[in-house]
């Protein structure tokens, strides 16, 4: 296999899907002349012309109920929101417009669409432009919501979104868009809703998603130094959810850690908790512990963004936690 960027296997995600079928298409601001924000769509605005790959005002109620109704007349619109926090400014058209199109038109419309960008910190940005909405959507019947973590898993998971006649929340990071990773040359997909172990152990479960896997897998290699074998579960997609890796494993190693980006009140931290709990009580030896943001807006200063965000030493003390204290 070869080893490309998180953008470049988005990139790619995407182009295959448009070759390969006509109705697909991306909008979005900076997408086509300015190659993408991020350079995720570099080189696309030349393949497929600007009738398939748009720029868009900044305007995103605007141009995300354009989606909404592309999807319901036949089309597979992308539409990408420079960062998960400006689709705010569309929330209305995505919870009360596409996630209820099935079930309000009794099946007759469904609505094929993915809605993609990044989501959370990237590093000095400031309150409002780092935030975590991947629990807000998730808990709106009628989304799925993917946050994959590495360029494999980004690149199969959005040709299954695309794919998907459901609309599909597909959350990136900034952070990620350089990273590198093994990926096959030949077509691939990846099921929505199915965890990956990213990781075999068997003292303690680790589970996260997106950027923060990698906080989660450096902390199980240190776990290793000390002799502790942490099993790691990445999770993929939020919603859905799938409950039984989390359960057989915890079931496993009888202990269980979720390291999330999101604050902590109604996190997906939070179900995971319960569900464990739910599920699994009975071959707990400690309750779970959450790893989240603390519950404050994020600062600009990075030593305060430091002390805000989940990390590898509050990893491995809340593994420490499950491993050694009743």
């Amino acid at each position: 296999m070869r080893e490309i960027q998180f953008r470049e296997a988005l990139r790619e995600a995407m182009v295959e899907e448009m070759r390969r079928d006509e109705k697909v298409f991306l909008m979005g601001e900076e997408v086509a002349e300015y190659n993408g924000a991020y350079k995720v769509s570099q080189g696309m605005l030349d393949e497929f012309g600007p009738e398939r790959v748009i720029d868009t005002p900044i305007a995103e109620l605007g141009f995300g109920g354009i989606g909404v109704g592309a999807a319901m007349n036949g089309l597979r619109p992308i539409v990408e929101f420079m960062t998960f926090n400006f689709s705010l400014v569309a929330i209305d058209q995505i919870i009360n417009g596409s996630a209820k199109i099935m079930s309000m038109s009794g099946g007759q419309y469904s609505n094929p669409i993915v809605f993609r960008g990044p989501t959370g910190n990237a590093g000095m940005l400031s309150s409002q432009h780092s935030q975590n909405f991947e629990n807000w959507f998730a808990n709106t019947s009628g989304l799925k919501v993917v946050v994959p973590s590495n360029p494999y898993d980004a690149k199969g998971l959005l040709k299954s979104a695309i794919r998907d006649n459901d609309p599909v929340i597909f959350m990136e990071s900034e952070l990620m868009y350089g990273d590198k990773g093994q990926v096959p040359e030949e077509e691939y997909l990846i099921p929505i809703g199915k965890a990956d172990i990213k990781r075999e152990g068997n003292d303690v479960t680790i589970v996260s998603f997106g950027k923060f896997m990698k906080v989660a897998l450096q902390a199980a290699d240190e776990l290793a130094q000390k002799g502790i074998s942490a099993e790691v579960i990445d999770l993929r997609s939020v919603r859905p959810i799938d409950y039984a890796t989390i359960i057989n494993s915890v079931k496993k190693t009888n202990r269980c850690v979720v390291v999330e980006e999101a604050w902590p009140l109604a996190a997906i931290s939070s179900e995971l908790t319960y569900n464990i709990q739910r599920n699994a009580f009975d071959y707990l030896d400690a309750p779970v512990i959450r790893v989240n943001s603390l519950d404050l807006p994020l600062p600009y200063a990075p030593t305060l963004i430091e002390v805000i965000l989940p990390n590898v030493k509050r990893t491995l003390q809340a593994v420490d936690t499950v491993m050694y204290k009743k």
